[in-house]
């Protein structure tokens, strides 16, 4: 496997002359990371980053950026909600997606990443969010932006999370047979899809996602957890109730050199869980 970071959880401690992408990009490669997770919006400042601010230079200094840190872009993120109820919103929503897209072909990021949304502008869990209606509504709001990604040769990847509407495995297979596309892939975050209702059968749901979805999966997200409250906290891989047997296996029988970043590390803790979760890839 491939470990890599997200970007932006890169020198968040130190002082902001230090936060540029290209200082993060140095940070990461000094880490021992080999790909990033990059969402411009969190590591450039002051700019929208519309579909005007998504130009062919941008692309090709962020191209020459990871370059020479001798970094790849596993994810190039745009975490917005394509089941947004305001039609006028939704049609601004994805022409971002295009703009990354293109983006993304030029600077050949791995994947343009994704999560599935809420049928509501806060992109807030609601009562609807787990509903068909608002399965159908992602639908039609991912199906032209998967279009554009087959224009230019991308490859677009959902990220099943259980607060948003592609909540378990067997919507996702859903999403994937309603769009019918080779450029729609999955990004497998196996803390995303638990909640305190089934954190004890956690292994079950792990192993059912992945025999539902592996042949799907382009990227890996490993992160742990711990539970708070009537929630889970997302925290650092290896400090918290996380088993990775199940997932570090896949990775390592099914899927030859898959890239990982880790999530919610922190200056302190980024190189240790990157170490220990390759011990555990070793022992297997």
């Amino acid at each position: 496997m491939q470990l890599g970071i997200r970007l932006h959880d890169v020198n968040t401690a130190l002082s902001p002359e230090f936060h540029t992408m290209e200082q993060r990009a140095a940070k990461a490669r000094e880490e021992g990371f080999s790909c990033v997770h990059l969402a411009f919006s969190k590591v450039i400042q002051g700019v929208t980053f519309d579909y005007a601010a998504l130009n062919e230079g941008l692309a090709f200094h962020t191209k020459r950026v990871f370059a020479r840190e001798d970094l790849d872009v596993a994810v190039l993120g745009c975490y917005l909600n394509l089941a947004h109820p305001d039609p006028e919103k939704l049609r601004e929503i994805q022409s971002k997606y295009d703009g990354h897209i293109r983006v993304a072909a030029l600077m050949g990021a791995g994947v343009v990443g994704t999560e599935t949304g809420a049928p509501n502008a806060a992109y807030k869990m609601d009562e609807n969010t787990h509903s068909q209606e608002a399965l159908d509504t992602f639908i039609r709001g991912l199906a032209p932006v998967v279009e554009c990604a087959e224009h230019y040769g991308v490859t677009l990847a959902i990220e099943p999370v259980w607060k948003h509407i592609v909540y378990c495995p067997d919507r996702a297979v859903e999403v994937l047979r309603a769009i019918g596309s080779q450029n729609l892939r999955i990004i497998f975050d196996p803390v995303n899809l638990l909640y305190p209702g089934n954190i004890d059968h956690r292994e079950r749901v792990i192993d059912e996602a992945i025999d539902k979805l592996g042949e799907h999966i382009a990227v890996v997200h490993l992160k742990d957890f711990v539970p708070e409250g009537d929630d889970l906290k997302s925290i650092a891989a290896g400090t918290g109730e996380m088993d990775y047997t199940h997932i570090l296996r896949f990775m390592k029988q099914r899927k030859p050199f898959i890239q990982a970043t880790l999530e919610n590390t922190s200056n302190d803790n980024a190189v240790t869980s990157r170490r220990y979760l390759e011990r555990l890839y070793e022992q297997l």
